[in-house]
């Protein structure tokens, strides 16, 4: 699991430049099940395009790279 957390927040720390860009920020909550929650915070926060950067990037760059990743939920 802690080889696990390490691949997610370097991911995380991968992207997070980009989202701080835009105002935003991202936090790894926890991971459970093979489900990584994220806390958006900033600029994020009521976003019209957060589930598209969500799902389309968070996730997809999860999925693809940290084998027993499953999914992304906001919380």
């Amino acid at each position: 699991m802690a080889e696990m957390e390490s691949k997610v927040l370097a991911i995380l720390d991968k992207i997070r430049p980009y989202i701080l860009r835009d105002g935003g920020d991202i936090s790894l909550i926890k991971i459970e099940s093979g489900v990584v929650y994220v806390k958006m915070s900033g600029a994020c926060e009521g976003c019209f395009a957060l589930d598209v950067t969500l799902k389309q990037g968070v996730e997809k760059l999860l999925l693809e790279n940290v084998p027993g990743i499953i999914g992304v939920i906001n919380v």
